[in-house]
């Protein structure tokens, strides 16, 4: 069972069941770097992926 995450057109597939922080440091995306939204909702580090979620994740971009 996996669960995807998209970032710009790249295709992260990771283990459903483990949390979206866990998620993105195995996929090496600095969590900090990105918000993550899943049916247009943003979700939080801490949640718990399903199998079949797709994962759509927007870069942060700061500055000054």
């Amino acid at each position: 069972m996996i669960a995807k995450l998209i970032l710009r057109d790249k295709v992260y597939e990771v283990r459903a069941g483990m949390t979206l922080l866990d998620a993105l440091k195995k996929s090496s995306i600095v969590p900090e770097s990105v918000i993550a939204i899943r049916d247009g909702e943003l979700i939080t580090d801490d949640e718990v992926l399903r199998a079949g979620d797709e994962i759509k994740l927007v870069a942060v971009i700061s500055g000054g």
